[in-house]
């Protein structure tokens, strides 16, 4: 049944989503996988080969945003000598975001283990556009982050095929970390 209606609302984003504006990619409620978009997600390295930098993703029942449910805990390391960079990505199945503006998620950083305050969201479409934001302002707390569509430059978004989270080397604030993610979301 819950197929059947993101397929619906896939197909007629406009009566689905009218009144409340907000369809959701994953909120981890269920703790396990797919998405509520019904697609796949997962972690990834830039070299699976190198075993000095990881990434990790997981169910975290102790830290969500909200009452009940889980949100994603990431673990990663790009504490490298090598050039490294790796991430989660979150398949879309060819989602219409035409008729939203911005795409919303929740960030906390573990305040134990540490986190960079500093990564990359990306953004694809089926035509092979990749539009990039860098995401800032993390913090131990659960942190409302909204960008702006537009942001990205995509010419196209009308069949978006994948969201990605990358921790780059060069770019993260801490080289080894957790994040957690929770109710990721186009208004």
């Amino acid at each position: 049944m819950l197929k059947l209606a993101v397929f619906f609302c896939m197909i007629f984003p406009a009566i689905c989503f009218a009144e409340n504006r907000k369809f959701i990619i994953a909120d981890f409620d269920s703790g396990k996988k797919p998405s509520n978009l019904g697609g796949d997600f997962g972690s990834w390295d830039n070299d699976p080969d190198d075993k000095t930098h990881t990434c990790v993703d997981s169910f975290a029942r102790s830290v969500r945003r909200g009452p009940g449910g889980y949100s994603l805990r990431v673990i990663y390391d790009v504490a490298s000598s090598n050039p490294a960079f790796n991430g989660v990505w979150f398949k879309l199945n060819n989602a219409d975001f035409t008729p939203f503006t911005k795409l919303v998620l929740w960030v906390k950083g573990d305040k134990i283990r540490g986190f960079t305050k500093v990564f990359k969201l990306e953004l694809k479409n089926a035509r092979g556009e990749k539009g990039a934001y860098y995401v800032s302002g993390i913090s131990e707390e659960w942190t409302k982050i909204e960008i702006p569509l537009r942001r990205f430059g995509l010419k196209d978004y009308s069949q978006m095929d994948e969201l990605v989270i990358v921790f780059e080397d060069n770019k993260v604030t801490e080289k080894e970390g957790v994040i957690y993610i929770d109710d990721i979301y186009l208004e």
